[in-house]
């Protein structure tokens, strides 16, 4: 899998036109997931980030999402369709469709301007320490995965 730097302007702008290529009624190709929903679970990433919005996990769950965990969200191999998520990002109701692409676009804007550099070294919500390009691709990955998924 390629990962492409999501810190990249164009990169970015890249992803954005992917995700204005949505519409609420634009169906998976695999999965359960609404458009709505879909965008939804992409912001559970940001609001772990930018939010404090989720509690942070305890000590052992930490650990063992660092051991077993870790390695699929921030290595180059792509997510497998329909596979299970954490519970945080299950997404089961109707959202707001423009609430929630504009939410992920902001998102995506404040991670870009602040750059790769502000990530290096910065600590996960649920995989400690990690570099720029661990953030990077932890970003775009999840992104193109589920863009993917909805065939943008």
């Amino acid at each position: 899998m390629i990962i492409k730097n999501i810190f990249d302007v164009k990169e970015t702008e890249t992803v954005i036109d992917r995700i204005n290529e949505l519409t609420p009624t634009t169906r998976p190709i695999w999965g359960k997931m609404s458009a709505d929903q879909m965008l939804a679970h992409c912001n559970v990433t940001y609001e772990m980030v930018y939010d404090n919005k989720h509690p942070k996990p305890n000590g052992l769950i930490k650990f063992m999402l660092k051991l077993f965990v870790k390695s699929k969200v921030v290595g180059g191999k792509p997510y497998k369709k329909n596979s299970k998520t954490a519970p945080q990002f299950l997404i089961t109701n109707a959202r707001n469709f423009v609430e929630e692409k504009a939410r992920l676009t902001d998102y995506l804007k404040k991670s870009q301007s602040l750059g790769e550099d502000y990530f290096d070294g910065m600590e996960s919500h649920s995989f400690g320490i990690l570099t720029k390009k661990e953030w990077n691709t932890m970003f775009y990955k999840h992104l193109d995965h589920h863009l993917s998924q909805f065939g943008v």
